[in-house]
């Protein structure tokens, strides 16, 4: 349901000088209404004077810093967008920071183009968000008075909390071509993998939605890191590992994801023990994980990539046998095999992936 649009007014907080015009010059060009504040105080000041659309927030203020003041921010108005300035590299602030209400985060010094990407989409989410709102407010009078309908309005209440999720993750992976779409055929196949394995419906879905999620805690992964071309080192490859727990962590407050939150942690745990992030081994790691993991490595085969070709299904299921009861269980890798030799090459209308 479309929301009236009004004029949008951008409010950018940090304590120096030079920082705060450049952006706040820039964005005025680009047509926002732009007002200022140089301390978490002053911010707040002007958030009860004046009606504020989106807010670039410095992670670190003097006084009150921009950690402590996402949850007042939000507060005061939960749809405003927000997004975190900080010239530290800092996943755990800005997953914290994400957990309390923020849409984004941006690291200084901030590259003009790519805040501006930023903005848009946060404003685009946050329409969102607001549509969503009135949804909620519809849903809520129907349970009111249809009380008979009470169950199938809350799983609709708890799919907007999904979908709102999968924005970010799409957002997340619209920023590289060769990952374009990985969340939504690892899901889907995933699915097929768990019902092939005799899981029931409630199950399958569960594992369904863990894989649209299983990489949402890459937001807090610097993007340089997910960017790089060639071998990362080791503190950056145990950055990366990060976002497993990141993942869970973000996914935490919704309770009714209880068993999906469980995939996401432990997609990368190996049969053998030798995963992470808790060394998990054998039936010991659950069993949504277990599939995921196993679809991620047939995914990652599948597409080309600026270092490998793109394997046919059949070959990279085959390819995958050298990695069963080390890394993957056998009855997950035979599953995975009947249901690619079932449907032959698999095919997505809406596959965005390069071809060979």
């Amino acid at each position: 349901m479309p929301l009236p649009e009004g004029p949008v007014t951008l409010l950018v907080v940090d304590d120096e000088d030079a920082i705060r015009s450049a952006l706040s010059r820039f964005l005025a060009q680009q047509g926002y209404e732009v007002a200022v504040a140089a301390s978490g105080e002053e911010a707040l000041h002007v958030l009860e004077r004046q009606r504020i659309t989106a807010i670039l927030l410095d992670v670190h203020l003097p006084g009150v810093s921009g950690i402590e003041l996402v949850p007042q921010i939000m507060e005061r108005d939960p749809s405003v967008a927000l997004l975190m300035l900080t010239a530290i590299n800092d996943a755990t602030a800005a997953a914290l920071c994400m957990q309390r209400g923020a849409m984004d985060y941006l690291t200084k010094p901030v590259d003009l183009e790519r805040l501006s990407k930023a903005v848009q989409r946060a404003l685009q989410r946050r329409r969102t968000l607001l549509e969503d709102q009135e949804l909620n407010r519809w849903l809520k009078h129907e349970v009111a008075t249809r009380s008979a309908e009470a169950q199938a309005d809350r799983a609709n209440l708890e799919r907007v909390s999904v979908a709102t999720l999968e924005v970010l993750v799409n957002a997340l992976e619209a920023k590289d071509p060769y990952l374009r779409g990985h969340s939504a055929r690892v899901a889907d196949l995933s699915a097929m993998v768990a019902a092939q394995l005799g899981y029931g419906d409630e199950q399958v879905e569960a594992v369904r939605t863990a894989g649209r999620l299983h990489d949402i805690g890459k937001i807090g992964i610097r993007e340089e890191i997910l960017n790089k071309q060639g071998p990362l080192t080791d503190a950056e490859y145990r950055h990366v590992q990060e976002h497993v727990v990141v993942g869970s962590q973000i996914l935490a407050p919704l309770t009714h994801l209880k068993e999906v939150i469980g995939f996401v942690r432990s997609h990368h745990e190996r049969w053998d023990g030798t995963g992470y992030p808790d060394r998990l081994a054998g039936d010991a790691i659950p069993f949504g994980a277990r599939i995921i993991g196993a679809v991620e490595i047939y995914d990652a085969l599948t597409t080309s990539r600026p270092y490998q070709e793109r394997m046919e299904p059949a070959v990279a299921v085959e390819r995958m046998r050298d990695l069963v009861g080390s890394v993957i269980e056998d009855r997950v890798h035979a599953a995975l095999a009947t249901v690619v030799a079932r449907r032959g090459a698999l095919v997505f209308l809406d596959d965005p992936r390069p071809g060979p």
